[in-house]
């Protein structure tokens, strides 16, 4: 397999592309077709969209990678599972071959949903991200030795919107805790990308020297939106202009301001339905513009 630093370190100057991808809610194996000849750099497994009984993250990237030969990221969230449950979860992924880990909180449940199931929470985001470091030294959250030592790359979650003071200072404190790659939610502007490594170097002293894969989704008229957006965007999208030039626009617009890594999510249709055929399609268009504009050596 890659390491998502070793991919970012590898093509500096390059457009590397993250794709975002929900695991099914039943085991049929089909979903690996839906992936199989995406333009993406790596396909990033997301845990448990909508909250929903999917197979897990680290079973169906380890799928996708042994049908596809795709590189591939699983996301593991602190919510569900305990210490216990989630360094052994971690080291079956490792057996079954995956290496890049992205750790998240995941969404809390509501009220209504706390009358079926209740959070775990053993355990934040920032101190995972320490306690899979150590496990790569071979010490498991007692303080025991492993057999083998894991070898994971480690990724976390910025949210922008939440002010880039508050998330400069939280990157911080992942990095410090191992974190060696992130991804944010989705944006609209690249300038608040700009802002907050301007944040990120006056809070630290220095440069973040870890890669960040900005979120740019797919829009479409009828489909789910993240984060939020901007007014004229909403304009062009009800006056018809489609999802993916808007994306082309974005993408282009982030490059122009030397962001080349991204974290692509396709259309969210009603009832989860995702469109990967307009994923590919974006990122096989961005990067043959990419190509076409890059200077004659």
């Amino acid at each position: 397999m890659t390491k998502v630093t070793d991919a970012a370190a590898r093509r500096a100057g390059q457009a590397v592309f993250l794709c975002d991808f929900s695991p099914p809610r039943g085991v049929d194996l089909a979903y690996v077709e839906s992936v199989r000849d995406m333009d993406a750099d790596f396909v990033c497994v997301a845990y448990n969209p909508g909250k929903s009984v999917r197979v897990t993250p680290a079973v169906a990237a380890a799928v996708i990678r042994q049908h596809t030969r795709k590189e591939v990221v699983f996301n593991l969230a602190c919510r569900d599972m305990n210490k216990l449950a989630l360094q052994s979860y971690l080291l079956g992924a490792q057996a079954m071959g995956l290496e890049n880990v992205v750790v998240v909180q995941g969404d809390a449940f509501t009220e209504k949903e706390r009358t079926m199931i209740k959070g775990v929470d053993d355990i934040t985001p920032t101190d995972l991200i320490k306690a899979v470091k150590l496990m790569n030294q071979g010490v498991d959250f007692k303080g025991l030795r492993l057999r083998t030592q894991t070898d994971f790359c480690v990724g976390a979650v910025l949210d922008l919107g939440r002010g880039v003071e508050r998330e400069a200072t939280l990157a911080r404190r992942k990095v410090d805790a191992g974190a060696d790659f992130f991804i944010t939610q989705s944006l609209y502007d690249p300038r608040l990308a700009r802002e907050f490594l301007e944040a990120y170097r006056s809070i630290a002293g220095g440069k973040l020297a870890a890669p960040v894969f900005y979120g740019i989704q797919i829009l479409r008229k009828d489909g789910l939106t993240f984060g939020d957006i901007p007014l004229s965007m909403q304009h062009e999208l009800d006056q018809g202009r489609p999802g993916a030039d808007i994306a082309l626009e974005l993408l282009s617009s982030f490059a122009a301001h030397g962001l080349t890594h991204f974290y692509l999510v396709p259309p969210v249709l009603k009832g989860g339905v995702r469109d990967y055929q307009a994923a590919h399609e974006v990122m096989h268009a961005f990067r043959r513009v990419c190509q076409e504009t890059r200077p004659s050596r």
